[in-house]
């Protein structure tokens, strides 16, 4: 069926204006997005095949534009603006929680959580506090393979002296959605942590992002609400 045959309430752009963007499906919002389809497949169609071949949202923010234009029907310039909506999508989470302090596992994860969860690998990174807790900058320690990142406990001190930071916070994600620590996250957070105070750089937290598996599941683990700080 092509697009225009469809009632005018079942239309992306007109339920868009009527109802407003939460009204729309994840399809529908891709659908506009991508502004038309291929040759015998309209935009929304086109949308939901996309969505049923990689997974959800999440799913496909994990992908690169060069994967998206590999797909039938996709090419380059709608490769190009997907990877751009996602972009703007972390960046937008990113700033909006720089304006808070980052004093509690539930504020660090809606901070890093959008970037980490789109990983398809292991990423280590350090995020610095002042004072206040509140966030001073970002580095990226290591990248790993998709259940394994090791670094070296000098790596990811090294950004915390260099902007003399008051404390940080270590977060890395486990790209299988559980984010239980393992033995090795264990071991390296207690010697990270042991050699932060010889530094005199608090160690705020350890978080380990991965995925909600349930209704009010938060979908990461703070070592020190779980006792391992």
């Amino acid at each position: 069926m092509r697009l225009r045959e469809l009632p005018a309430d079942e239309l992306p752009r007109e339920k868009f204006a009527t109802h407003g963007p939460a009204a729309l499906t994840d399809a529908e919002l891709l659908s506009l997005v991508f502004g038309t389809g291929t040759r015998g497949l309209n935009v929304l169609d086109m949308s939901r095949q996309l969505l049923a071949r990689f997974g959800a949202l999440q799913d496909l923010s994990r992908l690169d534009w060069k994967t998206f234009r590999a797909v039938p029907g996709i090419g380059s310039a709608k490769a190009i603006y997907l990877s751009a909506t996602f972009e703007l999508a972390k960046r937008l989470a990113r700033a909006t929680a720089r304006h808070v302090s980052l004093s509690t596992p539930e504020e660090v994860a809606a901070f890093v959580a959008p970037d980490l969860r789109a990983e398809s690998r292991e990423v280590i990174r350090i995020i610095l506090l002042n004072t206040k807790l509140r966030f001073q900058h970002m580095e990226t320690i290591a990248l790993g393979s998709i259940n394994e990142c090791t670094a070296r406990i000098a790596e990811i001190l090294r950004p915390a002296i260099v902007h003399t930071a008051h404390s940080f916070i270590l977060v890395h994600n486990h790209p299988s959605g559980d984010p239980l620590p393992s033995q090795a996250d264990i071991d390296l957070t207690r010697r990270l942590n042991e050699a932060s105070r010889h530094l005199g750089v608090r160690l705020q937290d350890h978080l380990i992002i991965g995925l909600p598996r349930h209704p009010g599941d938060r979908g990461f683990f703070s070592f020190r609400e779980g006792g391992l700080l």
